[in-house]
């Protein structure tokens, strides 16, 4: 059963991604590393509905990001699927100032992401460093991006 705020996260997912496909606000890649691959977006909280939000315990503001991570599995086949782990991870921005950023990891029967919101201003270039290790893996998958989210 879905229950709300899973719903919601999932509707928040499927929206950011649709929103980094076909405008400026959002940002989404992906790295491959072999049998894995990690895929991140990241957008303004002000995407959010305020229902969503609320029900979510996420904070909606001009002033605030989004950073979610997903981690995939490829199998024999070449099928991909999510898998659960670790995520951590630190945002700088352009000066240097690092923060550390907090994942919740948000999981709903198959699909597995893991959400963190930082602080920014407005045309600020962040730069994220971020660390998934897959559960049952031993190594860590490093990647690293760089994003200028601005203020409606």
């Amino acid at each position: 059963m879905i229950t709300k705020t899973l719903h919601g996260i999932l509707t928040l997912v499927a929206m950011a991604l649709l929103t980094a496909l076909i405008s400026l606000p959002a940002h989404a890649g992906s790295e491959d590393f072999g049998d894995y691959e990690v895929h991140w977006s990241v957008f303004s909280s002000t995407l959010l509905t305020p229902e969503v939000a609320k029900a979510n315990n996420l904070q909606r503001s001009k002033g605030i990001g989004i950073v979610n991570i997903a981690i995939m599995h490829k199998d024999e086949s070449g099928v991909i699927k999510p898998v659960t782990g670790q995520v951590e991870g630190k945002v700088s921005n352009d000066i240097q100032q690092v923060k550390f950023l907090a994942f919740r990891r948000i999981q709903e029967g198959d699909s597995v992401y893991f959400i963190a919101q930082y602080q920014y201003s407005s045309a600020e270039l962040m730069t994220f460093n971020v660390t998934a290790r897959p559960s049952g893996h031993s190594q860590d998958l490093p990647v690293r991006f760089a994003h200028t989210l601005f203020n409606d």
